[in-house]
């Protein structure tokens, strides 16, 4: 029998604030890989994820693997400050507006953002906290969108619906209070791949972009064990599995040969002249880790400014970390101080 959501979140979030040591007591041991030591707020969490057998989305019928995935989001995220939150549509999707507090009626800067998910599940409502958090620590306009899922829409569905947001935004920046000169993509996982995308069109498109913010993005949809390690090594005990890659690359590719279409693996695509610079996040036990350092390197040795950091100690899926704990929520204000320096916004 399952317990009701707010104790499952009293219990997680009381768990992960308790001293360090008593934590590793709990944890077990440290997890050491590449001369990375796991967080050991991340080990506890995972270790009582499975001493209570939560659910895995992945092994569950899709409509119920995107509720459980909501519900687990819900649980670490907590319910987070924003000046407000409104929902609208966005080129014939639904989308999600949050203004961080005390912002003007100006236009500021504003980052499109685009969840993670492995094209299959996610939404509006499971990064919610993360872009409450985004908004309010960066001090910018984040609007969420809510790309068409996959099996029912497939590739390239949330692709198309990523990049007309984009564009959609371009058109319409005062509807949003956006300044075109200071307009970011970003997104986690699934998202991060989008945003790439994104900002490959806007580039060859001439549309402004100031910054892609690519948080441990997928990259690269042929996904090679042998190119990237991480694969092999992570693939398994940390949060994200071999069975949810593979759910979301037979969902949303039904056809193999897709995998290498630059719409869907950017890190093969051509680097387009006047690409915008890059922030790109990696977690240090994540399976994406190898592929989305391959794709910041890249960028890189193409003259685009790119800026890489890898927190080592956490898994895939620590943005939405920012309700319990202390060095996930670390992680996420690291980042949203780099949104906030790449859109210049006023500091807190």
């Amino acid at each position: 029998m399952r317990l009701p959501l707010r104790l499952e979140s009293l219990g997680v979030r009381a768990a992960l604030a308790l001293p360090d040591r008593a934590q590793r007591a709990l944890a077990g041991r440290p997890v050491v890989h590449d001369g990375q030591t796991l967080s050991v707020e991340t080990q506890l969490m995972l270790r009582l994820r499975a001493l209570v057998r939560m659910p895995e989305a992945e092994r569950l019928p899709v409509p119920q693997g995107r509720v459980e995935i909501d519900r687990q989001t819900v649980i670490v995220g907590g319910r987070q400050p924003v000046g407000s939150a409104r929902d609208l549509a966005v080129a014939g999707v639904p989308a999600r507006l949050y203004t961080p507090t005390g912002a003007t009626s100006a236009p500021g800067p504003l980052l499109v953002y685009l969840h993670g998910g492995a094209f299959v599940f996610g939404g509006l409502d499971s990064h919610d906290a993360t872009c409450r958090v985004l908004t309010q620590e960066a001090g910018v306009r984040v609007l969420a969108v809510d790309y068409r899922l996959a099996p029912e829409h497939r590739f390239p569905a949330a692709y198309d619906d990523a990049v007309a947001a984009y564009r959609w935004v371009v058109e319409h920046a005062a509807e949003v209070g956006a300044d075109p000169a200071r307009l970011a993509v970003g997104g986690d996982s699934a998202g991060g791949n989008l945003a790439a995308g994104v900002a490959a069109v806007a580039a060859r498109e001439g549309l402004p972009l100031a910054l892609q913010l690519l948080i441990y993005p997928a990259t690269d949809s042929t996904r090679d064990a042998r190119t990237y390690p991480s694969i092999a090594a992570f693939g398994e005990g940390f949060y994200l599995t071999h069975r949810f890659l593979e759910l979301g690359f037979e969902s949303y590719l039904p056809d193999p040969a897709a995998a290498a279409d630059p719409r869907t693996s950017p890190l093969l695509d051509d680097v387009p002249e006047g690409l915008a610079p890059a922030y790109v996040a990696t977690a240090g036990f994540d399976p994406l880790r190898d592929e989305g350092e391959a794709h910041a390197r890249r960028l890189s040795d193409a003259g685009v400014p790119v800026e890489l950091r890898r927190f080592e100690d956490q898994i895939h899926g620590f943005v939405h970390l920012v309700g319990v704990g202390r060095r996930a929520r670390a992680a996420v204000d690291e980042i949203a101080a780099a949104l906030r320096k790449g859109l210049g916004a006023p500091a807190a």
